[in-house]
């Protein structure tokens, strides 16, 4: 018998079957508008672009530093009152 390959997202509620299809298309989304756009993205917009949850949004982000999924550089910068403003770059 053999083996089931490693997770690729983390997480004790992960559950392969049932996840990884629907966050692997919200790591794509992020990852296609952060990089087709060099502007800074607050979490609101993002998720109005990718029609995601802030939450999901702000994880696929974590998400993108990791080697794994391309160990891509997330900038954040303050704008006021609690609000950050991220970018990727390769």
């Amino acid at each position: 018998m053999t083996e089931p390959l490693p997770s690729l997202f983390d997480g004790i509620t992960i559950n392969d079957e049932r996840d990884e299809g629907r966050l692997n298309k919200q790591l794509d989304a992020v990852r296609t508008a952060m990089l087709r756009s060099p502007e800074w993205w607050t979490l609101a917009a993002l998720a109005g672009t990718t029609r995601y949850p802030e939450a999901s949004v702000s994880a696929r982000l974590r998400d993108l530093r990791k080697p794994k999924f391309g160990g891509y550089t997330v900038e954040r910068k303050y704008v006021e009152r609690g609000l950050w403003a991220y970018r990727v770059t390769r």
